[in-house]
């Protein structure tokens, strides 16, 4: 037996039951040694309920670990809408400076984001580091760039770090960590 809704006009089943045939009964210990078992099994579908409410596309997700989906349910609550992400892989790029007194961490992260555009999935600080001697503050970003419906170039990706680097120091007056001038 079998319990389907429609909605938006396709048919979901949402239950589904039945009894279980003697064999899996003979599987589970039941002999048939004259007594008449019977089991019936039935089974709800959360996923296929989760998917229309969520807007997920495709029920492999809910068995996915990974974390681009599960984060998206964590502290969202009943108004998420499942946001799509890539499937291609991405490439990560670090790059390390030396900020200036008044630097703020949102210049870089937008001026990121003008470059990259919708290439730039995420921006993080690895590492953020005071010298006590040269008195200035040292800060390491990971740049994951990476594109919705392809795989990027090496090229690609170059040209995009070049241009983030050139505007670093030009723009936002920062010293690369390793010494060089652009």
């Amino acid at each position: 037996y079998e319990l389907n809704v429609h909605h938006n006009d396709k048919e979901l089943e949402l239950l589904g039951s039945g009894i279980l045939k003697r064999e899996i009964m003979k599987n589970c210990g039941y002999s048939d040694n004259g007594e008449t078992h019977l089991a019936w099994a039935f089974g709800i579908g959360l996923e296929r309920i989760a998917m229309k409410f969520f807007e997920v596309p495709d029920i492999r997700l809910f068995w996915s670990e990974d974390p681009r989906f599960i984060q998206q349910f964590e502290q969202n609550g009943i108004e998420t809408r499942f946001e799509p992400y890539s499937k291609f892989p991405p490439c990560y790029k670090d790059i390390s400076f030396w900020v200036p007194e008044k630097y703020h961490d949102n210049d870089f992260y937008e001026m990121v984001r003008e470059v990259g555009g919708d290439l730039v999935e995420s921006v993080e600080v690895v590492d953020q580091f005071y010298h006590p001697k040269k008195k200035c503050t040292s800060m390491c970003y990971r740049i994951n760039y990476r594109c919705m419906d392809r795989n990027l170039t090496n090229a690609e990706i170059n040209e995009l770090q070049e241009e983030v680097i050139e505007q670093v120091v030009n723009k936002l007056g920062c010293e690369l960590r390793d010494g060089s001038k652009v």
